[in-house]
């Protein structure tokens, strides 16, 4: 089973601009280039250096939320690094997300949505609290050059 990489976004500092891109280098030593949690900094693990969501679970917390088509927000406002599309993520640690030829992502967490996304949309934290919806967290196990529509699996 497989799906394929929807999105990259990245910021490079708290409450910064969120910037989209179609390709960006992912390493051990510091995450999706130029995003602020990459870096792994002294004694800490790294537990939360790449944010992945799903486009179904976003969809899934806006249409609870009871939108118009119009107000609709894009998927990087949730602020995670990257889209699967088509793809379950695991919900539990431990397992490694593959995209492309040579990411691998080692699950840690679920990604708990903060207040932020109540200042983005009311009701909205709430929303993605449900199944994972907001998301999971993770560490790089070995480092990768990936692009929108590539491929993303789960290995055992």
């Amino acid at each position: 089973m497989s799906g394929r990489l929807g999105g990259i976004a990245r910021h490079d500092r708290p409450r910064g601009a969120v910037e989209t891109l179609d390709h960006v280098s992912v390493s051990r030593e510091l995450g999706v280039r130029g995003d602020l949690r990459g870096a792994i900094r002294p004694g800490k693990s790294g537990r939360r250096q790449v944010s992945l969501i799903e486009a179904e679970s976003w969809q899934a917390a806006l249409a609870a939320l009871q939108l118009s088509a119009d107000q609709w927000l894009p998927w990087h406002v949730r602020r995670a690094n990257l889209l699967v599309e088509g793809i379950r993520l695991p919900r539990e640690a431990g397992k490694v997300i593959a995209i492309g030829s040579t990411l691998r992502i080692e699950t840690t967490c679920e990604c708990d949505p903060c207040s932020r996304m109540d200042e983005i949309l009311p009701g909205l934290k709430l929303a993605l609290m449900l199944d994972w919806r907001g998301g999971v967290l993770g560490r790089v196990l070995t480092d990768g050059e990936i692009a929108i529509g590539d491929e993303v699996r789960i290995e055992e």
